[in-house]
């Protein structure tokens, strides 16, 4: 694009950034959702990293009391059980997309692409 400035590149398509992959008709919605996921999955990584060290505090100030205790310990399960059913849905996901679509196409069910009419 030509402007009183010059020549201006889009700097999204030399950083790599969402506009570098949005150029394909209709992809903009499955760039934003699977850009969302991607977001839900960090916070819920961080929401247990964050449970996990909240569990460790309430464990070592519990003073040996059972109660304390046992609440620490049932965080710290609730939040790595989290983790692990966040986790195990990508495995999940990759597994059925392998039996599904075959080994060349595993990953559509995480990196789901619209196909247009040619």
């Amino acid at each position: 694009m030509f402007g009183v400035f010059g020549t201006i590149d889009n700097p999204f398509t030399t950083l790599g950034g969402p506009l570098a992959t949005a150029g394909a008709e209709g992809q903009g919605l499955i760039l934003i959702l699977n850009s969302l996921v991607k977001f839900v999955i960090v916070l819920a990584g961080l929401y247990t990293f964050w449970n996990l060290i909240a569990a460790g505090f309430m464990f070592m100030s519990a003073g040996g009391d059972s109660k304390a205790i046992g609440k620490a310990w049932d965080k710290i399960w609730q939040s790595l059980i989290g983790l692990l059913l966040v986790a195990g849905s990508f495995v999940l996901a990759i597994i059925f997309g392998y039996l599904i679509f075959g080994p060349q196409n595993a990953m559509i069910l995480i990196q789901p692409q619209i196909f247009k009419p040619q």
